[in-house]
């Protein structure tokens, strides 16, 4: 098993999730599984994906973990400000941070 995270995810921000799943829908072919009023999971777009209604922001890159503590320890000796603690959500727990430069990126595990 290899400690170094991968990008697993991407997920976008719209305050028009509607018409932003129709977008990429009848623009790039992709499909969505709704969960709630607030979030679609994206499927067929080559790498997991999902779009959540939100204010415009940067897509959040969401990086896969098998000890999501540990990840979490990493990302803070390493300098990473912690600007989500862990959380659960359905199918696992993650955590969010900004690197020195200021990208927000997340960390997710299944368990």
């Amino acid at each position: 098993m290899s400690d170094r995270l991968r990008i697993d995810y991407v997920e976008f921000a719209s305050p028009e999730l509607e018409e932003t799943q129709k977008f990429f829908a009848d623009a790039l072919g992709w499909e969505f599984i709704e969960y709630g009023p607030d979030y679609r999971d994206i499927q067929g777009a080559g790498i997991g994906g999902g779009i959540a209604r939100a204010g415009l922001r940067a897509p959040l890159i969401v990086l896969k973990s098998d000890d999501l503590e540990a990840a979490l320890s990493r990302i803070r000796a390493a300098g990473g400000r912690i600007t989500k603690e862990i959380f659960d959500f359905p199918g696992g727990r993650r955590f969010q941070f900004r690197e020195p430069g200021g990208t927000e990126m997340a960390v997710w595990s299944e368990s």
